[in-house]
Formats: C-alpha cells, structure tokens, sequence
C-alpha cells in the first residue's frame, strides 16, 4: 500500500542503507539546519556521527566537525567554521534529487 501512495505523492524513497537513501537523508539534515531546526555544528556531529568520512557526498561535514574538536589547538573561530558548514550545507540542499521515474529527454 505504501509504494503506490508515495508514487502518487511523487516521492522518492530509496533504501535505508543504500547510499542514494543515505544522501538523501544527509541532504534533508542539510535542509532542516539551513531553516534553522539544527545548529552548524549539530549537523556535523550527526553527519560525521552516521557516515563518518565514508559517504564522499558528506566527507567535507565530517571534516568540519574535526575542526569544531580542534578548535582548541588551532587558530579558527567558531563563526568561521560555523559559515563554513553553511556554506557545504547550501550545496548539498541545492542539489537535485533523483527523480521518482526516468526521464526522457530525447522526445
């Protein structure tokens, strides 16, 4: 019963461990802290916490949550990469997402 009422809806579900499904969830993570239901540094913990620097989609997040833990030591701010994980959450929001169908392009 779920397969046709996502179709009608024109959603996408991929599966769970699958990594369209596992890029998909990372975008939507992406999308609620750009509308301000997570903070930069939440984001990168979820992200780095699920994928670790595994899933090349998210590698540079989980980079940017090693330099919240090393901030310490170095020379950043918490604002510098505060914009930076803005800025990698922005890409991964504006990227499209898998069609539910194929599309033809050739008619």
């Amino acid at each position: 019963m779920l397969p046709p009422a996502v179709a009608e809806l024109g959603l996408t579900v991929h599966p769970v461990a699958s990594e369209a499904g596992q890029e998909a969830a990372a975008r939507a993570l992406a999308r609620r802290m750009l509308a301000g239901g997570l903070k930069p540094w939440e984001l990168t913990f979820r992200i780095h916490q699920r994928y670790g620097h595994e899933l090349p989609l998210t590698e540079r997040l989980a980079e940017l949550d090693d330099e919240y833990a090393m901030l310490e030591c170095g020379d950043g701010t918490v604002d510098q990469v505060d914009a930076a994980v803005t800025a990698e959450a922005r890409r991964l929001a504006a990227q499209p997402r898998v069609p539910t169908e194929p599309t033809d392009v050739s008619g």
